[in-house]
């Protein structure tokens, strides 16, 4: 007895889930502010003297760096890719980490909105449905 063989061509892609919408956003708003700080820092190398100048074309480069990566993760989670929950983990909790230390130096509104988004994008990519979402590895196929 022999199983019918399903046709992949056939599959419907499974619909987004909102929150896989909301990690997109969030990521993706946190690569512009990384992006954004870069820029200013560059924009700072030409007009202050810098105590090290190695030092700040260093911090510029890594901070362009982590805004591309940012960038990278956010469009990649959003067609779902599994390697992007490790990433989008790690960002958050290092974003956790900062805000806290935020907070516990008294800067209560600015140590909140660092702390409410990372929260809600560690809550969400555990949830089941958007685990379920990303679990893409390669390019078999657009979703």
């Amino acid at each position: 007895m022999s199983r019918p063989v399903a046709d992949k061509s056939s599959e419907v892609p499974p619909t987004r889930p909102w929150g896989v919408w909301l990690i997109t956003v969030v990521v993706g708003l946190e690569s512009l502010v990384l992006l954004f700080i870069a820029v200013t820092f560059l924009i700072g190398l030409f007009n202050a003297a810098a105590n090290s100048l190695s030092g700040a074309i260093f911090l510029t480069i890594m901070l362009f760096a982590l805004g591309v990566a940012l960038a990278a993760v956010a469009l990649q989670h959003f067609r779902g890719y599994r390697w992007t929950r490790a990433a989008a983990l790690v960002w958050q909790l290092l974003m956790l980490a900062i805000a806290v230390t935020t907070l516990l130096n008294g800067q209560i509104w600015l140590g909140l909105s660092l702390l409410i988004p990372p929260l809600a994008v560690l809550v969400l990519l555990f949830t089941p449905r958007v685990v379920a979402f990303t679990l893409r590895q390669g390019d078999s196929g657009a979703l």
